[in-house]
């Protein structure tokens, strides 16, 4: 299998031309049980309403962090037993990322999308181990990757025998502390027979900009996102806090709840002005 057969379904949904919407969105990472679940609550009852299916988004360990002194999150035991908490009473599909094969199996018994990061998403062995579980996967088109070429790790995971994977954009390296999006990505990506997805908040980032931490540029996030929208993609991914100037991980590039609300909102006008979004 060399290539996906599109839509992909995630979590029973089918992702891909002519389908709804689908937004991955949560906080980056999980800073305590009922800060999970809460804002599980919270996204759920606004992809609700704007009738969007939806997937939870946290991690349990951030594990490329710029300085070894940044918050990393629960770890894999105590962060997979609250995703599994949050998967069951709130009733959501969930994702999270790994960074390494030991954690795939674990991490397959609770969540419903495994993710792949951007730094990590050339690696063979992790590539092919969560397209081995048969859960949907998310695989981060790295910094260093030209859109055109991310199909060679997508054609891992196929061959592996997992047609459902989800390719995101997260902004490419553009020299030091700075990333940008090139919107012609999109339409390179789908020539190539992929689902695609804009992560919205992460490329806004400004890589280890922050004297040991990553900085981030959030009044970016909207624009990106319509012009992530006309140019043609299936989903988006965004980071969402309830005070993202306190947050713990990536706070410079998440959004507030009214300002998810209002990009969704935009991403969705726009697609429907093209004739992108059904119903």
């Amino acid at each position: 299998m060399s290539t996906s057969t599109l839509p992909i379904e995630l979590c029973g949904y089918k992702v891909g031309p002519g389908q709804k919407l689908f937004v991955i969105a949560g906080p980056d990472s999980i800073e305590s049980e009922d800060m999970a679940l809460r804002h599980a609550r919270l996204l759920k009852e606004m992809t609700s309403r704007l009738g969007v299916p939806y997937a939870f988004k946290c991690s349990y360990d951030k594990a490329n962090r710029t300085s070894g002194k940044s918050f990393r999150g629960p770890g894999l035991k105590e962060g997979l037993r609250i995703l599994k908490r949050v998967r069951d009473e709130v009733g959501v599909p969930v994702l999270t990322d790994v960074h390494e094969t030991s954690h795939v199996g674990p991490a397959s018994e609770v969540v419903d999308i495994i993710q792949i990061p951007a730094f990590l998403c050339r690696q063979t062995d992790l590539v092919e181990a969560v397209a081995r579980t048969g859960k949907g996967v998310n695989l981060k088109k790295g910094q260093f990757v030209a859109p055109k070429d991310i199909v060679h790790s997508a054609r891992k995971a196929f061959e592996a025998g997992n047609p459902n994977v989800l390719v995101t954009e997260r902004g490419s390296t553009f020299g030091y502390n700075n990333l940008v999006v090139d919107m012609r990505g999109f339409a390179q990506m789908r020539e190539a027979g992929l689902a695609v997805c804009f992560d919205a908040t992460h490329s806004v980032q400004l890589p280890s900009a922050g004297n040991g931490e990553t900085a981030g540029e959030r009044k970016f996030v909207a624009l990106l996102a319509r012009s992530a929208a006309a140019a043609g993609i299936d989903a988006l991914f965004t980071e969402v806090h309830e005070d993202p100037d306190r947050a713990l991980c990536d706070g410079p590039c998440s959004l507030n709840p009214q300002m998810f609300e209002d990009v969704v909102r935009n991403v969705l006008n726009i697609r429907r002005v093209l004739g992108h979004e059904p119903g």
